[in-house]
């Protein structure tokens, strides 16, 4: 079930569901440690001797965002009930709060008393065993804790506070929770429980026909008692209700920093982009780690998530993040890189965020039993050439000439050495897709990214006989590239090469591959050269699917999440970043203003698959439209930002 609804701030991640549901919450990292799991945390009322939960199927349920801000704006309708529900949600852009604000309309024309009921199911630290939750008297509050990690939640209804509340065992033997213990319309208190619990409370009110009054949830974090409770104060003292309105301000603020130039782009997109900001913001830790994508109900198909930061992935969205202006914001980023570079100067598959090293199904060692590198290498290639249009946008020496020595340099000279001499070609390594291991066009384009960045720093930094080597480095794969990766008689570029080593002999890979757009991103050639122009018409021609969804695959016969084997109609599921990246393409390719108006066409392609409230997918079902995998996806959004920031350059410089 993708997540509908994101806040965060950099150290919490709350992810809400399309039944107004927490079903993330993660502390004191983006992406490490999510303290609900997954689970529904359900959100009921009562009026009238009749109760339903949110998730029922009973209410019209829309999920959306106020226009550019974090603060949702969703609302639930139940006509059978005579209610409306206006929620708000808000993260507080520094401290660890999440904060809900409910305008309850009775839309009868009686006067009815409607109770609120808020259930709490945490598996503190990622597990169920040994969790604490009680009702504190002093706070009227309820409290969840084990060890160092603490949530304290409460609510107002009106001026009033919670009225019942309790406590027990879910998921453990006979006990299904304290949520059915709310159908009833009453709770039966129980202040403590210990071990797998969760907890409920409700907060009531007598609201007259055709009126309104607003509610109040919110849940404070932290490491020990102390601190949940001088939040909670923080809170009170403040009023919940202009609390969520400063963080709205703050959100609308940040996303509207700088002003865009005027083009002929549409509203909506410019709302989306701006949305995508906003999204990818609660993807990036404070500390720099940038994470793929939080939603934990990925772990039901392969027992893993996406919470990691991939290299490739983090470089490509700091990249086009700091091309719209936020460089900021991915400053740390690099830092971060550097920390957890090799000795050999490469990076590893994926970290989490704290910096550890993440999962990995690369093998140490190949087929033969020899022994091979776990890496992608485009993965250590594109994060410097991510540094250098870093550099380009902020001018910033001293940062650039703090990470030169422990970042760029190593990076390069692993470069550099990690090549197959005679093919001038980097060595084997893994895909962009972590699938299958060769000499792949996308990875040597990164890999001259890579190094001309590298030479570009050492010229700004008087090294002309290192910038020299990096420049020879770049060039030499260039001519491998045309040499053995440009197929004359298809005229297109291939999607790579497989060497063996015992007697040299390459076989082509003449699979069509979305990702070759990395011959111009990266700079190798001109994106009007022709042997890339064929190659990206190729791509458009033989990956667009052939059904009303439309969008581009991956790769042709893609088998992540396929849907059906009819591969000539539908080579694989639609991929927004694939479909972006050949708008990409068209973008850098026009000759005029009006060559870009199919770039804007694939623009609304995004936008009519985006979710009500601005979230992006990974990918689509290929019949329905529906999203797969997870959502949101950090990469998504950032490429719709990198695209529509092309969009923009291109608008200015064309006539």
């Amino acid at each position: 079930m993708p997540r509908q609804l994101v806040a965060g701030n950099g150290k919490i991640l709350v992810n809400i569901d399309q039944h107004l549901q927490i079903r993330d919450i993660y502390y004191p990292y983006v992406g490490q440690q999510n303290h609900v799991q997954g689970h529904a945390n359900r959100v009921g009322i009562w009026s009238d001797g009749h109760f339903s939960w949110l998730s029922s199927g009973a209410w019209d349920i829309h999920t959306d965002y106020h226009k550019d801000s974090l603060v949702t704006c969703c609302t639930a309708e139940n006509k059978q009930m005579g209610i409306r529900l206006v929620f708000e949600d808000g993260v507080h852009q520094r401290e660890n709060m999440f904060l809900r604000r409910i305008k309850v309309t009775n839309t009868s024309n009686k006067e009815k008393k409607i109770r609120l009921f808020f259930h709490q199911d945490l598996n503190i630290y990622e597990t169920e065993v040994g969790d604490t939750a009680y009702f504190a008297p002093d706070s009227q509050s309820l409290i969840h804790y084990k060890k160092n990690r603490y949530f304290l939640f409460n609510a107002l209804f009106g001026e009033q506070g919670i009225s019942q509340y309790t406590t027990g065992i879910k998921r453990f033997q006979s006990a299904e929770g304290t949520w059915k213990d709310a159908e009833d319309g009453a709770l039966h208190i129980n202040p403590i429980a210990q071990g797998s619990v969760d907890s409920t409370f409700s907060v009531e009110h007598e609201i007259g026909g055709q009126e309104s009054v607003d509610a109040f949830y919110w849940m404070t974090i932290g490491r020990n008692r102390e601190e949940v409770l001088a939040l909670n104060e923080y809170i009170k003292e403040i009023g919940p209700s202009l609390t969520l309105d400063k963080i709205m301000i703050y959100w609308r603020r940040w996303a509207n920093k700088s002003t865009l130039a005027e083009t002929d782009l549409e509203e909506e997109i410019i709302t989306l982009y701006k949305r995508s900001l906003l999204v990818v913001r609660t993807q990036t830790n404070e500390n720099g780690y940038i994470m793929a994508a939080n939603d934990s109900d990925i772990q039901q198909y392969n027992r893993d998530h996406y919470s990691y930061m991939w290299p490739r992935d983090g470089a490509l969205v700091a990249a086009a993040i700091a091309k719209a202006g936020y460089q900021g914001m991915v400053k740390n980023f690099y830092r971060r890189c550097a920390d957890v570079l090799t000795k050999e100067g490469f990076l590893h598959h994926k970290y989490n965020p704290d910096g550890s090293i993440g999962s990995s199904w690369h093998p140490t060692v190949g087929n033969d039993g020899k022994k091979q590198l776990p890496i992608q290498e485009d993965e250590t290639a594109l994060v410097l050439w991510a540094f250098w249009e870093h550099y380009k946008e902020t001018g910033d020496i001293e940062f650039a000439q703090s990470l030169y020595r422990s970042l760029v340099r190593p990076g390069a000279r692993f470069l550099l050495q990690f090549m197959n001499e005679g093919l001038d070609l980097p060595k084997p390594s893994y895909d962009l897709w972590e699938e299958r291991r060769g000499i792949f066009t996308f990875t040597c384009s990164a890999v001259y990214g890579g190094l001309i960045a590298a030479h570009s720093f050492a010229l700004l930094f008087g090294e002309d006989d290192r910038a020299a080597r990096y420049k020879a480095g770049a060039e030499r794969i260039k001519k491998g590239m045309e040499t053995h990766l440009y197929d004359p008689e298809s005229g297109r570029f291939l999607r790579g090469i497989y060497v063996d080593e015992d007697n040299g002999e390459i076989t082509k890979d003449y699979t069509i591959e979305s990702s070759m757009y990395g011959l111009f991103a990266f700079g190798v050639f001109s994106a009007d050269d022709d042997r890339v122009r064929s190659t990206m018409e190729a791509i458009e021609r033989e990956l667009y699917i052939k059904t009303p969804i439309g969008g581009v695959a991956r790769y042709f016969n893609d088998y992540y999440f396929q849907q059906t084997h009819e591969v000539e109609k539908v080579p694989g599921n639609p991929w927004l970043i694939c479909t972006l990246w050949l708008a990409k393409w068209k973008i850098a390719a026009a000759a005029d203003r009006h060559d870009l108006k199919q770039c804007r066409e694939y623009m609304h392609w995004v936008v009519s698959h985006a979710f009500s409230s601005g979230v992006l997918p990974e990918q689509l079902h290929p019949f329905s439209g529906e999203p797969l995998s997870v959502a949101p996806l950090t990469w998504s959004h950032a490429t719709f930002v990198d695209v529509v920031v092309d969009y923009i350059q291109a608008y200015e410089r064309l006539e």
